[in-house]
């Protein structure tokens, strides 16, 4: 098995292709010949020691392939070797073999690519969840996604577009707007050159939102739920403004984490305001919720309704290079490896 060891944390320099056994099927599992595998910004955390739930180095990360069933251990049914499938993993995706837990596999459309179906299940469930499950949108609903030209922002945009008269309000540098507006962003706001605060009450009228959508964490979710209008909801789902540069930074650590907002009970029911948080990484004992939903998104994605928009395909051997696309928020789209 050839694997993307992080060795250490620090710098994409960190990260080496490694020989190693191949990992046999347990009861349940179902081995896979990864074709493809993602990488989120979670993975670039990890590399930089700043995401807590990944194990300790060196270790092997990725949530996400898409490949063939090669083997199948005991007790699992309605998979066979040879099937094309997707799957979600608990880390040990950034490799050319993997095993994964039977509930959370599942067969791929003959005509979906490995490359777009290793692009569907993070970034599309964590939208999916966000919208469908936690927030329950409805039409004419207002929305706010940062980091709207990442992956996660592009599948909240296109999942938008299925509810009628949605309102969305992206943040991305300018380059991006172009393709946030072909994915149906109806505002496309630069957040380097103008208060994207100033800009969303200014288009809204001094009303605000019903939903923002905040993967940077810190004084940004502070400056969020200043703008949801009454009933308005903010989900929290990363922490993006710990990680500037290559390594992580300890004064920056600080600053943000004492910018995170204090909430109580009574605040929020006295504004009518609701804050909730997603960690696709903690729901792996809903394997029930997070099959259902999966298979939601490949009846969209059958549909027309989703296309994953993949910015680059990287071999492992230039897994570094991935790593610094994603770093420097220069991705539009999904970013892929492939062995």
């Amino acid at each position: 098995m050839r694997a993307i060891w992080i060795t250490k944390a620090g710098g994409p320099e960190v990260l080496a292709v490694r020989e190693s056994p191949d990992p046999e099927p347990g009861r349940g599992e179902v081995r896979i010949a990864v074709r493809a595998a993602g990488l989120n910004f979670a993975e670039v955390m990890a590399r930089q020691g700043l995401y807590p739930d990944a194990p300790k180095p060196p270790c092997v990360v990725g949530y996400e392939v898409a490949g063939v069933v090669d083997a199948l251990g005991a007790e699992v049914t309605g998979l066979e070797v040879g099937q094309r499938v997707l799957a979600l993993v608990r880390f040990g995706g950034h490799a050319d073999t993997v095993c994964a837990s039977a509930e959370r596999v599942l067969p791929m459309p003959d005509d979906l690519s490995f490359t777009e179906g290793a692009a569907l299940p993070v970034n599309y469930l964590t939208a999916y969840h966000m919208l469908f499950r936690v927030a329950n949108l409805r039409p004419a609903d207002r929305v706010l996604v940062h980091m709207a030209a990442g992956g996660v922002g592009i599948a909240v945009l296109q999942l938008c577009r299925t509810v009628p008269e949605v309102v969305t309000f992206g943040t991305a540098s300018a380059a991006k707007h172009a393709v946030l507006r072909e994915e149906g962003c109806t505002h496309p706001i630069d957040y380097r050159t103008e208060d994207y605060g100033a800009r969303v009450r200014e288009l809204t009228g001094g009303e605000g939102v019903d939903l923002v959508l905040d993967p940077l964490g810190g004084r940004d979710w502070k400056r969020g739920l200043g703008l949801l209008r009454p009933v308005g909801q903010l989900i929290a789902y990363g922490f993006a403004n710990l990680s500037t540069g290559e390594r992580r930074s300890v004064r920056r650590l600080v600053a943000q984490i004492t910018g995170v907002p204090l909430l109580t009970p009574v605040a929020m029911m006295d504004r009518n305001r609701t804050v909730s948080g997603v960690n696709l990484g903690h729901l792996w004992g809903r394997s029930d919720l997070l099959r259902e939903e999966l298979a939601a998104l490949l009846d969209l994605w059958r549909a027309g309704a989703i296309r994953p928009r993949v910015d680059g395909v990287y071999p492992f051997e230039e897994a570094a290079a991935a790593h610094r696309r994603i770093g420097e928020r220069r991705n539009i789209g999904k970013v892929v490896l492939v062995p």
